[in-house]
């Protein structure tokens, strides 16, 4: 497949939403900044909004054709700024309010998975107000070394590996830093995975190796020495078997346009389910764009398809650009 240089058949008036009052502002800058971009060389008219307020005011339907989501975290993945822009009848790019609002819980995420068989680790919910014995019984169920995670935040932040009980306390203060519900689970030493969608479109699945243990924030939008590898000696039977799970996830939580699921691989060739990501990122060190330039769709397309995906789920009248 080789990247399309046709574009929609008339110009579209975008309303490019990055920023954002969450954690990942700073990430959802970088994204929006590089959307912005790419798809002006498409030539549609695109204005850049940064609800940093939490609010979408001064906006209304009759000025633009269609909303690109770039915002990450709270007030981007997590179904508020989906649902208002349902209430004003704008297409936008990503799943709608209420997918999102499962998928950035990753405790409703993994609940559904398991109603649906797909494989997650073994994993229990947490809170600051359980006492510390309670807490430390359900991480001796698990079994060391597990991983802490905020139940509702991306790009790894909170996230801690923790291989023995002596550091609990300090991965827990990090974990509730970011909110008040987390999770620990299973931690599967082995390959980390990602498998990106776009709709129907499977990408080829990333292998990711960081020098530093894991991919976290430093290793996803800083280092240098984070490798993506596409030829690997994994089987192309595993591979296969993890874009159907990926599909099976997407089709389970009701997503749709540009999805990412994350897995590990363990030393068996299982692979398991660590989270849906809604609205991946979109930066130079981004997995999506790497995915699609395997397939030959470059980063303009995969913004373009984001754009006619979110005027086809939504089947609205397209009003061309002034």
């Amino acid at each position: 497949m080789t990247e399309s240089t046709s574009s929609l058949d008339s110009p579209l008036r975008v309303l490019l939403l990055a920023g954002g009052p969450s954690a990942e502002r700073e990430i959802s800058i970088a994204s929006g900044a590089a959307v912005a971009s790419a798809l002006r060389k498409r030539g549609h008219q695109v204005t850049e909004y940064d609800p940093q307020d939490g609010t979408l005011d001064g906006i209304s339907a009759d000025q633009f054709d269609v909303a690109f989501i770039a915002l990450h975290g709270t007030f981007g993945e997590d179904g508020q700024v989906q649902f208002l822009l349902e209430q004003l009848e704008l297409p936008f790019t990503g799943s709608d309010s209420i997918a999102s609002r499962m998928a950035i819980s990753k405790i409703a995420t993994k609940q559904t998975l398991i109603a649906h068989s797909l494989p997650i680790p073994p994993f229990s919910p947490i809170h600051p107000g359980e006492s510390a014995e309670a807490i430390r019984k359900k991480a001796s169920t698990i079994g060391y070394p597990l991983v802490i995670k905020p139940n509702s935040e991306g790009s790894s932040l909170g996230v801690t590996i923790v291989p023995s009980p002596l550091e609990l306390p300090a991965a827990l203060s990090r974990c509730f830093h970011y909110g008040p519900d987390g999770l620990m689970e299973n931690y599967i030493n082995g390959q980390e995975w990602t498998v990106g969608l776009i709709d129907s479109v499977v990408l080829p699945p990333v292998q990711i190796v960081s020098a530093r243990g894991f991919y976290d924030f430093e290793a996803k939008y800083a280092s240098d020495e984070t490798e993506y590898l596409f030829a690997t000696d994994t089987s192309p039977a595993i591979l296969e078997t993890m874009q159907q799970i990926a599909i099976d996830a997407c089709e389970a939580i009701g997503t749709q346009g540009i999805v990412r699921v994350d897995f590990r691989l363990d030393r068996f060739g299982q692979p398991w389910i660590l989270e849906l990501n809604t609205i991946p990122g979109m930066t130079s060190h981004s997995l999506i764009p790497k995915a699609a330039a395997q397939m030959g769709i470059g980063f303009e397309e995969v913004c373009e398809r984001a754009l006619q995906s979110a005027l086809h789920h939504h089947q609205l009248v397209v009003r061309p650009a002034a």
